[in-house]
């Protein structure tokens, strides 16, 4: 049994020095936490390379980087251990040909209940049909979450 990896995906107009970015490469400094730029496909092709050779993964996605992550389940779910998904892009057009995949990976999805970019309800939706061990948590927050993400029990949410 190999050692479990944590990874962190940012968000679209995101990078690895981002908030979420440098909060978790002061408090888990070994975790993965790259830049991912170009196009869905530049990016899924740099992550699925950096991954490959990951055996167990706990993986981190924060709205586009949730959407990553979710893909990246989607077609490795014998690799992810888990996902936490921060207000996940799972509405976008790049996730429909994954929206039929029943994964039972456990996943705990957080979402603002002031999200005015990721719609709460459609991805709630979706979520709740692909997830089957879904934890899914609506907070006082907009879409980026910087009120609750510091506070959010992060030790216990990277246990797999």
């Amino acid at each position: 049994m190999g050692k479990v990896v944590e990874v962190f995906i940012h968000g679209l107009e995101s990078s690895a020095q981002g908030t979420k970015g440098k909060f978790f490469r002061t408090r888990r400094p070994n975790m993965i936490i790259d830049d991912y730029t170009g196009s869905f496909s530049e990016r899924m092709e740099k992550l699925e390379k950096r991954l490959s050779k990951a055996p167990k993964l706990v993986i981190v996605g924060s709205s586009y980087g949730g959407l990553m992550a979710a893909v990246y389940a989607c077609r490795h779910p014998d690799q992810v251990k888990k996902l936490i998904l921060l207000a996940p892009a799972l509405h976008l057009q790049e996730f429909v040909p994954f929206r039929n995949h029943r994964l039972s990976i456990p996943t705990v999805i957080y979402h603002g209940n002031k999200d005015e970019i990721v719609p709460l309800e459609e991805v709630k939706k979706i979520a709740t049909y692909v997830f089957l061990d879904l934890t899914h948590y609506v907070v006082e927050d907009d879409h980026a979450l910087n009120t609750v993400f510091p506070s959010l029990p992060w030790d216990n949410l990277l246990k797999c």
